[in-house]
């Protein structure tokens, strides 16, 4: 495999989405596709797919194409999704308790170990089996059950303090979904999730193409204008 140093961002970003259309190949009982029907189906040119995959041993074999259960399981090695990892949540409101309860996270290989809130309503209530605790016993919760990621679903400005306890107790990955940006050591992996942010970028796509449909729209009213005009001259 390459240096994972070495390979972009936007590759990363991509490999999740290989991995769903796969398994939705695997589900229809496809056992091989070429990167030109790949790319029919995921809206990505033939020499993305191949220029991505090539990143990682490439896969592909000439006429015949790709194994989907065969890339589909590198791909799951890759990205790391073939191990388990121990996962807590800090904040037991709607967005953490959703969290909870999406079971998709556990075929992922994601085991939600516990969960945390400083209320005193939801201590001690149960979300899909996981018991919400309160918050100080944090760190001893954090040793003892391995845990390696942390999501963190509470307000920014409890989001760096409750992050530094989660960093000196172990922890060597954040899912960040607080409105703030996190001072954490180079070999803490930091994922922010903005909610607002994502909305934000729907808002100009949906604007954009508004925007581009009327622009249309005017350029073929002033043609078939012009082209009346011309006709009554």
């Amino acid at each position: 495999m390459a240096d994972q140093r070495q390979i972009s961002k936007a590759v990363i970003a991509r490999l999740p989405r290989y991995y769903r259309y796969l398994g939705e190949l695997m589900e229809e009982g496809i056992e091989r596709i070429s990167s030109n029907e790949l790319s029919a189906r995921m809206k990505v040119t033939a020499s993305q797919i191949r220029q991505d995959l090539n990143n990682f041993g490439g896969f592909g074999q000439q006429g015949y194409g790709y194994n989907v259960k065969y890339l589909y399981t590198e791909i799951a090695r890759i990205l790391g999704i073939d191990r388990q990892h121990n996962l807590i949540i800090i904040g037991a409101g709607n967005l953490g308790q959703a969290i909870a309860n999406y079971t998709n996270f556990e075929k992922r290989g994601f085991m939600i170990k516990g969960m945390f809130d400083i209320n005193p309503r939801l201590i001690g209530l149960v979300v899909r089996g996981v018991e919400i605790r309160g918050i100080d016993d944090l760190e001893q919760f954090i040793v003892e059950n391995e845990v390696q990621i942390a999501a963190l679903t509470i307000p920014k400005s409890k989001a760096p303090e409750i992050a530094d306890r989660l960093v000196k107790a172990g922890i060597k990955a954040i899912w960040n979904f607080a409105h703030t940006d996190l001072n954490v050591p180079d070999d803490v992996v930091v994922e922010n999730v903005h909610l607002s942010e994502s909305l934000m970028r729907l808002s100009y796509r949906v604007c954009s193409m508004q925007d581009e449909r009327e622009r249309k729209a005017k350029e073929k009213l002033a043609k078939e204008n012009a082209k009346m005009h011309g006709q009554e001259a």
